[in-house]
């Protein structure tokens, strides 16, 4: 008896907000959500809303989905790839940006590789990366720490440990926050990097409302960028 083929899991990215410009995604993505029926993704309303509007010809009531957030439980993550076992190949898809990069979708792609189905990731926007691109801070050693605690004390203990590692290390100390905490988050960094610290803001990265500045903590003391539910990363080096 043969043995079935295993499907692929394709990782799409998405863009990182209804405004962003078109050309952010390759045809490649937009190639094949019009060949895929079977995807993983955070949300199904948004998921179908995005395929409807990047393939607008593709019928609705043959897609399927398996609902991947932080209301899942793990042990029903491994079913999500039946479909991939059982031949057919599938999407896993990003609500913004990246699958797989400050994204529930890491855990997908692990148990992915564990039932040797084969993992091809599409190019796409990382405001991560282009933030990082655009920062003009050390681009050979840089490090994703996602979210900073919430506790203000700890907090402050951790910003003022990885400006010491920043300054030791020659590194770049990447994070995201909250939307809606942004502001605050961004007063903690004034308030304990060191005025010489450089700092670096993109928010809305590849919207028309495209925010990327970096200059030092003394600078942005005299400066309010507009932050507010937007989203935005936060990048700062010690020299």
């Amino acid at each position: 008896m043969t043995a079935t083929i295993k499907g692929k899991l394709y990782l799409l990215p998405a863009p990182l907000g209804e405004n962003a410009h078109a050309e952010t995604m390759p045809i490649s993505v937009k190639n094949k959500i019009e060949e895929l029926n079977y995807y993983v993704a955070e949300n199904e309303k948004t998921a179908r809303r995005y395929i409807k509007r990047i393939a607008p010809d593709k019928p609705q009531p043959e897609l399927k989905f398996w609902i991947l957030n932080k209301h899942t439980e793990t042990s029903e993550i491994p079913t999500f790839l039946e479909a991939c076992i059982n031949g057919n190949d599938m999407g896993l898809l990003s609500e913004a940006g990246c699958p797989g990069i400050a994204d529930p979708g890491a855990e997908v792609v692990r148990i992915a590789h564990e039932k040797g189905i084969q993992v091809v990731p599409l190019v796409g926007p990382s405001s991560i990366l282009l933030t990082m691109m655009s920062s003009g801070l050390n681009g050979q050693n840089f490090a994703f720490h996602g979210y900073l605690p919430i506790d203000k004390h700890e907090k402050k203990q951790e910003i003022k440990r990885l400006e010491r590692i920043s300054l030791e290390q020659n590194q770049a100390q990447i994070f995201i926050e909250t939307p809606y905490r942004n502001e605050k988050f961004f007063e903690d960094l004034k308030q304990n990097l060191h005025p010489s610290t450089l700092l670096c803001i993109g928010c809305d990265v590849t919207l028309t409302t495209e925010y990327i500045k970096t200059q030092s903590i003394a600078q942005w003391k005299k400066t309010k960028p507009d932050l507010h539910k937007k989203p935005a990363i936060f990048i700062f080096q010690k020299e």
